[in-house]
């Protein structure tokens, strides 16, 4: 862990399983304040206890709710406004593969809310907290599942065409190259760097909320996998290492710089996804 970490604020979505809570327990000793956002408050609060016990003296809160609803997404960030004038660390982390189309409260197809769209209003509604206390930096949690990916800009939502879960998975994790990508030409000069990153294959909960054979096949999958904690390596590198410091715009795994496909290095769809992003979501509340 870097000096530059110490005393500064971060935000950590998904952290109750997998690379989410693998990350919280490597970050807990390094001198940040963490905040961990999941679903379930029963679960933070028995993470953030043990954070805790096993670090005396750390700093961990908690906001719980469910990202996928947009409403819940800007009620979190309006919480952490609430008791926090600083931000120097957002981690998006959470995620979810659905075996079958769903639509939340709010009308959008679940994997697309909660992969992509809580990515995009999470940041926007925090990024004057990320300005104001700059160097500050944004990490996006991706996948390789992105490649040979395309975005169908007329069927975001997944609702002309069978639903495929993979699919339906893949693109959204080519939307956060997308978006990382254009975010970082958005806060060129600001002293905010955003960066996405591949885990891996991770033993983890990933998936396990689908019963049927999509259930049984990752959790066989998953014995072959790597550990949560070797996926959360380079989560925890990109949010701490001075290695990185300034870098922006870029693709990550094993701590190194990956190259991503040709589609999630267009930054003319890049422009249109957030373009669009925008449009569902409305403006920020931060800045309205």
């Amino acid at each position: 862990m870097s000096a530059e970490s110490a005393a500064r604020v971060c935000l950590l979505t998904g952290a109750t399983l997998g690379i989410g809570r693998a990350a919280a327990v490597a970050l807990a000793p390094a001198g940040l304040e963490l905040i961990l956002v999941a679903r379930d408050r029963t679960r933070l609060e028995a993470l953030a206890a043990e954070l805790r016990a096993r670090t005396p003296g750390a700093k961990v809160g908690v906001l719980a709710g469910d990202l996928s609803r947009m409403s819940e997404v800007r009620r979190i960030a309006a919480e952490f406004r609430a008791t926090h004038d600083r931000l120097h660390l957002l981690l998006n982390n959470a995620g979810a593969l659905f075996a079958r189309r769903e639509v939340t409260p709010e009308g959008r197809e679940r994997t697309f809310a909660l992969n992509h769209l809580a990515y995009f209003v999470l940041t926007e509604e925090l990024l004057p907290l990320l300005k104001s206390c700059a160097p500050s930096r944004i990490v996006n949690v991706s996948s390789d599942a992105h490649r040979g990916m395309r975005i169908d800009f007329d069927d975001l939502d997944y609702a002309r065409v069978r639903y495929r879960p993979f699919v339906a998975y893949g693109r959204t994790k080519l939307m956060n190259l997308l978006f990382t990508r254009e975010l970082a030409r958005r806060l060129a000069g600001t002293g905010v760097t955003v960066n996405a990153m591949h885990p891996g294959f991770v033993r983890t909960g990933f998936g396990r909320n689908n019963a049927g054979m999509l259930g049984t096949l990752v959790k066989w999958g998953q014995a072959f996998a790597r550990t949560p904690e070797k996926g959360a390596e380079t989560l925890v590198y990109l949010a701490t290492s001075t290695e990185v410091e300034g870098v922006t715009g870029k693709y990550f795994h094993d701590r190194r710089e990956s190259r991503s496909s040709q589609a999630a290095q267009d930054m003319e769809a890049a422009r249109r996804l957030w373009e669009m992003s925008a449009q569902l979501v409305g403006p920020a509340a931060a800045a309205a």
